[in-house]
C-alpha cells in the first residue's frame, strides 16, 4: 500500500536531528507514523511542522493534552481528514483512557460524552475550522463563560489552525494512516 502519492523516505534518509526526534516516537509506539515518512522528503518543512506541533501540543497550557486532542479530532472530522482522525483519535483514546471517545467525537461532537466546557471549546474550534469568518465576540464570550482565558482561546484557535494546515497536507498527499493506530487505546 502506498502511504502517500508523493515520495516517501525511510528513517535512514532523514537528517540526524529529525531521526533523533522520530526514533523515540517509533520506540514508544512500535512504528513510525506515516506523516513523518511522507513529509520527510522536505526535511525543513517536517522540522518546522514538528516544532510547531510540539509548541502547541506538548507545552503547559490551560487546556489539558486530552482537550487538545479533542480539538484535533473534532476539527479533523469537520475537514474529513482520515489520517488525522485515525492518528489523533488513537492519541485521544489513550489520553482520555476511553476506548470510544474519539469515535463519538468524530460521529457527532455535539452529543459526545464530554463536559459542557469541552463542548463549548469544540463548538468554537469547529466553527473556526469551517466558518472562520463567522467568529465574533459572542463566540469568545461563550468560552469566557466556561472559564477559558484569552490564552486558552488563542490555544484553541492555534491548534485548530495548525491542524487545518495538517489536514490539507494529508488530503494533498492522500496520506494513509498507519494500521497500528486503529488498535491503540482500545
Amino acid at each position: 500500500m502506498n502511504i502517500s502519492r508523493y515520495s516517501v523516505v525511510t528513517l535512514d534518509d532523514l537528517p540526524d536531528d529529525l531521526r533523533q526526534r522520530i526514533e523515540p516516537i517509533a520506540e514508544r509506539t512500535g512504528f513510525i507514523p506515516n506523516v513523518f515518512l511522507a513529509m520527510g522528503h522536505r526535511p525543513d518543512e517536517l522540522r518546522a511542522f514538528m516544532d510547531y506541533h510540539d509548541a502547541l501540543m506538548e507545552r503547559d497550557s490551560g487546556l489539558s493534552k486530552m482537550e487538545r486532542e479533542m480539538i484535533v479530532v473534532a476539527t479533523s472530522a469537520a475537514n474529513d481528514c482520515v489520517y488525522c482522525i485515525v492518528a489523533h483519535g488513537a492519541i485521544l483514546r489513550i489520553r482520555a483512557k476511553d476506548p470510544t471517545i474519539s469515535e463519538r467525537i468524530v460521529a457527532n461532537w455535539r452529543t459526545a460524552p464530554v463536559t459542557e466546557r469541552q463542548r463549548a471549546m469544540l463548538s468554537f474550534a469547529v466553527k473556526l475550522a469551517r466558518n472562520p469568518e463567522e467568529i465574533d465576540e459572542s463566540d469568545r464570550k461563550a468560552l469566557a463563560e466556561h472559564g477559558f482565558s484569552d490564552d486558552d482561546v488563542w490555544d484553541i484557535g492555534s491548534i485548530t489552525a495548525f491542524f487545518g494546515f495538517s489536514n490539507r497536507i494529508a488530503h494533498l498527499a492522500e496520506l494513509e494512516p498507519n494500521p497500528e493506530f486503529h488498535a491503540m487505546g482500545r
